[in-house]
Formats: structure tokens, C-alpha cells, sequence
């Protein structure tokens, strides 16, 4: 069973149809009893990097996604914003993120030609930079390609963090991963049979 994180930041609904779509148990919780007894975590997340930290910090919720990632270890993976949420910080606002993977979250704004849009938006490809489990049988496809809609991008401390990478006028991690911590910048659940691939890899770890 999968347990989706609600804290008013994410587009839930269609995460948890994917999951279902494939096959998969999944469930959409905000009552921290029920989370405490998770067994693998989705932290999702769509708008900005204080209000999402802040309604985490505000909750005991905090507390228990570390206990949860740090000390039981269990698999958890962040995707958009949520990614995000896992590095120390953000140049989108002043709080500091989870630090669960050394790397900051840094703004396409002036580190991009004009010629690129703001927000990337739209269908990109995505190049494996290490081996996981997350992205087993990638290499089936010809190509793989994810749908993005972010102004921020991902850059880890350590090159052994990052799992894939996209280029939109930089190059930046759209996959990353510390043990058992996973993130993705795109959206699984909007990207079709590359989604459902990496939504059934996340379920079988």
C-alpha cells in the first residue's frame, strides 16, 4: 500500500487514478495516526516551496516524514514540488526544505536563454546519470519522456544523488535519490506509460 501525502499541496486525485490504473493499492491520508503506519510514502506537491514547507513545519507532520524516511527507512518518493521539498532550500522562498538530499532548488530565471519559456512546460526527455530501482526498464524505450511544469529545477551536491537528467537550456536533476529518499520533478501521473513504469517500479521496492 502506498500512502499519499495530503497537506493541501497536491494534485492527489490523479495520483492515486494512476495507481489504480495500474493495479496498484494506494491511499490518500492526512491524519498523521494513519501515516504513522505507512509503508511506503508519495510526498506530492504543486505551488510554492515556503507555503508547502510552512504547512509542513506547522503540523507535527515534520516529525513524523522523519521518522518515517530517516529512522524506519521506508521508500518515499517526492514528485514536483515535492522533489523539491527534499533539498535544503529553495531561491523560490526563505524556508528551508526537509535536507533529506544534499541539493538546492535553484530559479530558471537568468540562468536561461529568452528563447526558453518560463515555466518549462511540456513533454521533455529525461537520460539516466546512475542506476536505480526507480528507473528500471527505462532502457526499453526508445526514448523517455515526462511532462514537466516547473519554474524551478534541481541541482544535487553529490553526482551519485542523481538518477536522471532533462535539459531546458541547463542541465538539471530531474530524478534524484539518497537510499530509500527518491524524487522526480515531472509528473508520473501525467506522463502516460513512462509514468506508469515509474510508479510500478516505486511499488515494487
Amino acid at each position: 500500500m502506498i500512502t499519499i501525502i495530503d497537506y493541501g499541496m497536491g494534485n492527489l486525485g490523479s495520483i492515486k487514478n494512476m495507481f489504480k490504473y495500474i493495479g496498484v493499492e494506494s491511499t490518500i491520508e492526512s491524519d498523521l495516526d494513519k501515516i504513522k503506519n505507512a509503508s511506503k510514502i508519495l510526498l506530492p506537491g504543486v505551488g510554492s516551496f515556503d507555503t508547502a514547507m510552512k504547512k509542513i513545519n506547522g503540523s507535527d507532520l515534520k516529525e513524523l516524514l522523519n521518522e518515517k524516511a530517516l529512522k524506519e527507512q521506508i521508500p518515499v518518493l517526492g514528485i514536483c514540488l515535492g522533489m523539491q521539498l527534499l533539498t535544503n532550500s529553495s531561491e523560490e522562498g526563505t524556508v528551508k526544505g526537509l535536507g533529506w538530499i544534499s541539493a538546492e532548488t535553484m530559479s530558471f530565471k537568468d540562468r536561461i536563454d529568452n528563447k526558453y519559456r518560463i515555466p518549462h512546460m511540456g513533454w521533455n526527455i529525461v537520460n539516466k546519470s546512475n542506476e536505480s530501482s526507480l528507473t528500471q526498464g527505462f532502457d526499453e524505450f526508445e526514448e523517455t519522456r515526462f511532462y514537466f511544469v516547473h519554474s524551478y529545477f534541481v541541482k544535487v551536491a553529490d553526482e551519485k544523488n542523481s538518477i536522471l537528467k532533462t535539459n531546458y537550456g541547463v542541465e538539471f536533476d530531474s530524478a534524484i535519490q539518497k537510499d530509500n529518499i527518491m524524487g522526480a520533478q515531472f509528473h508520473p501521473e501525467k506522463s502516460h506509460k513512462f509514468g506508469m513504469k515509474l510508479f510500478e517500479n516505486f511499488a515494487r521496492i
